[in-house]
Formats: structure tokens, C-alpha cells, sequence
């Protein structure tokens, strides 16, 4: 199958939208050599690998949400690709993203700065910072599902709603942490990664 050309992914999107996941594509370029962001390999194909697979989610997720947290940023995914196209498609919604390596964060605060996003970072671990109270949560390739659970009890507000992208093994994954908890599941094929799934999680309760 041939790959997308860049121009071809997010034709949807306005051109101010775009010329911000240009500066983004650029910032990352720049950072990454120094700080190790993504894998340099996957940087040929940074708007689909990255930036088309945490565009997803937003379709998925609740479209009243008025607040979005993202945790383990990393290098932006997929919360700052969530900012920017939300600034367009969601202007109500506001995204947070929290980190607690201190290079990445300051990575994270220079695209929102250079972007003109209205998103916010927090510098700090997951497990000890306030609670985001957040109507949706996402998280890439952070941790087991059982973890992330814990994350989400912690940092969802009631009636909120858990998007988690996983690879292949979710499902062992997934009966671990049935284990523990009960919730809600709906499962959906990654646009961007045959052997990928988001899995959208609510009602979440400890058993």
C-alpha cells in the first residue's frame, strides 16, 4: 500500500491548522536529535505514525467535552495533536498534558507557546499531581491497561471517558485488568496501524 503524501493527511483541516502541525513537525525535527522524542525512524512518517494516529481519538471521544487530559505526553502525542485540531474543530475543549521528564516538558511548552494553543502543561508524576478531573483521558504507549486504570480513577471526572491506544497484546492486558475493575468498553481498529486498537473506557468502578 503506498504511503499517504503529508498534504494528503488532514485535507479536511483549515490551513492555519495545518501551518500549526507544520511548526510542530519542525519543532519535533529539531528537539528530537537532542532529547529522543520519537524514534528517529518514524520521523519519515511523523503525520501519519504520529500525528494521523492521535488525530483518531478526537473523533471517538465525547464531542461535549470541555476538558481533556493527557498523560505521559511525551513528545506531544496524542495531546498536542488533540490541541491543535480542537482549537479548529473543538474550540470548546481545553487539553492538558503532563509530564514529568523536565526536557520534554520544555519541549511541550515551547509548541504550545510557538502554536498559539491554548493548552496547558504540567511538569510532575501522574500519581501525585492534583487530580485533572478531566471528561476525557488519553494516554500512548504508557503503560499496562491495569496501570492506566489507576490513572484514570485518579484523574477522570464523573461520567468521564478513558482512550487508551494499544498494540496486539491488549487483550492480556485487558483480562488483567478485569481482574480489578469493571467498565465499559468499546473497541475500535487503529486508522493508522493494522495490529493497533483504542479502546474507550467509562463507567470505570474497582471491583
Amino acid at each position: 500500500m503506498t504511503r499517504p503524501r503529508d498534504e494528503e493527511i488532514f485535507a479536511n483541516v483549515s490551513r492555519e491548522t495545518r501551518d500549526r502541525l507544520e511548526i510542530y513537525a519542525k519543532l519535533l525535527a529539531k528537539w528530537n536529535p537532542k532529547i529522543n522524542l520519537v524514534a528517529a525512524s518514524t520521523l519519515p512518517d511523523l503525520w501519519s505514525r504520529h500525528f494521523q494516529d492521535s488525530a483518531q481519538l478526537l473523533e471517538i471521544s465525547q464531542k461535549d467535552a470541555e476538558s481533556w487530559g493527557d498523560l505521559g505526553s511525551g513528545g506531544g502525542f496524542p495531546g498536542l495533536v488533540i490541541a491543535i485540531l480542537a482549537r479548529e474543530l473543538r474550540p470548546g475543549l481545553r487539553v492538558t498534558c503532563v509530564e514529568s521528564d523536565h526536557r520534554k516538558a520544555a519541549f511541550l511548552q515551547t509548541v504550545v507557546r510557538e502554536t498559539g494553543l491554548d493548552a496547558g502543561v504540567i511538569v510532575g508524576r501522574i500519581e501525585n499531581i492534583t487530580p485533572l478531573n478531566a471528561d476525557v483521558m488519553s494516554a500512548r504507549a504508557l503503560a499496562p491497561l491495569s496501570r492506566l486504570l489507576d490513572f484514570a480513577e485518579r484523574h477522570l471526572a464523573q461520567g468521564g471517558e478513558a482512550l487508551f491506544l494499544k498494540g496486539a497484546g491488549y487483550q492480556k492486558e485487558l483480562k488483567e485488568a478485569l481482574d480489578r475493575w469493571t467498565f465499559r468498553l468499546d473497541t475500535y481498529p487503529s486508522k493508522t496501524n493494522s495490529d493497533a486498537t483504542v479502546l474507550k473506557i467509562g463507567e470505570l468502578q474497582r471491583v
